[in-house]
């Protein structure tokens, strides 16, 4: 005797799909469900509640209707790829609530496969509005922090040029053995101009990049002063993110190291500066400066400027909490230790 096994298939598929729909009734979460071609053939009674409309009213593409305006294209060319591809896919979207209002749902995703066949997705939404307000909120407080340092830098720079003119025309009318004095205070005051300069300058000024704000400043000191003769290189493993403070005194140690090098050194001497960052994960983040001359080293004549470096350094890393040892020596590099909770490491 022949079976229909077409119709005994039919009424199975149907026995499974009430008791999807039974249990997707009770699930505490909105989930939704999709055929082959995208329409949705299901939405759960979670699904319902938060849009008050009803199951018929949310068939096929009549659920779209409750989509922000600002949403619809981009969701629908996420949906059309992922359909395409036929993989999870996760969605980010404003959806209309029974009250009006709308709300930032997380929509994840997966395609249904049933014995090698497509049959659609299966979906959850989580409401996730008051994180995305958390994030606006904390995006706009940032950028008025940047503002606010961007203009505090701006105001030191200017104020820092006046100070170098001063002492310039200082230098001048003094006697001639203290104008090396001089001089050595301006090419420090204008150091730190180019700090706030790079600063000023960082892709996120709250939030500073070691390895490129020094690569950055390392280039402007080698044009400061002694032009063509000094050369900063920066090497290491990883990089990472510093606030304002820390930042500034990491410029203004690598800006003394550099004049130290200068002050006791002829015009014709070439200085380098070798910097090695340490940001591995899991570790304290670490810096060493070595700081030598290039060839036939010729001294500056002697008393010309105080040696006033280690007491400067020592200053600036207190003020930042950087530990510090050494004295940039190749027998005795400078050792800089970042304080923790003031970094995050960057990876490669």
């Amino acid at each position: 005797m022949d079976v229909d096994t077409s119709a005994t298939g039919t009424a199975s598929e149907s026995l499974v799909g009430d008791a999807f729909h039974q249990f997707a009734d009770d699930v505490p979460l909105m989930m939704w469900r999709s055929d082959a071609q995208g329409q949705a053939v299901h939405h759960n009674e979670s699904w319902l509640g938060f849009t008050g409309r009803s199951r018929e009213d949310e068939i096929g593409d009549g659920w779209r209707r409750g989509l922000h305006p600002d949403d619809v294209e981009r969701h629908a060319a996420l949906v059309l790829d992922a359909f395409a591809t036929r993989r999870p896919y996760t969605a980010e979207f404003r959806l209309r609530r029974h009250d009006g209002a709308y709300r930032w749902l997380l929509d994840t995703a997966r395609p249904i496969d049933r014995e090698g066949v497509f049959t659609g997705y299966l979906g959850t939404c989580f409401d996730i509005t008051d994180r995305k307000h958390a994030e606006e909120h904390a995006a706009a407080a940032l950028a008025e922090k940047e503002a606010l340092l961007a203009e505090v830098y701006h105001r030191v720079r200017n104020n820092l040029q006046v100070m170098v003119s001063l002492i310039g025309l200082y230098g001048r009318a003094a006697p001639p053995p203290c104008r090396g004095s001089f001089e050595a205070l301006g090419q420090r005051v204008r150091a730190i101009a180019l700090v706030q300069q790079h600063l000023h300058e960082a892709p996120h000024i709250a939030s500073i990049d070691v390895r490129d704000y020094l690569h950055r400043l390392a280039s402007g000191l080698g044009q400061l002063r002694r032009a063509g003769r000094i050369g900063v290189t920066i090497e290491g493993v990883g990089t990472t993110l510093v606030e304002p403070r820390t930042a500034n005194a990491l410029g203004m140690i690598v800006a003394e190291v550099v004049a130290e090098c200068l002050d006791a050194t002829a015009e014709s001497v070439a200085c380098t500066i070798a910097i090695r960052i340490d940001a591995a994960a899991g570790a304290p983040v670490r810096l060493q400066i070595v700081s030598g001359a290039e060839g036939d080293v010729v001294p500056a004549a002697a008393g010309s400027v105080p040696n006033l470096g280690p007491r400067l350094i020592a200053a600036y890393a207190a003020q930042a909490e950087i530990a510090v040892r050494g004295n940039a020596t190749a027998d005795e590099p400078l050792e800089l230790q970042l304080p923790e909770v003031l970094t995050r490491i960057v990876p490669d």
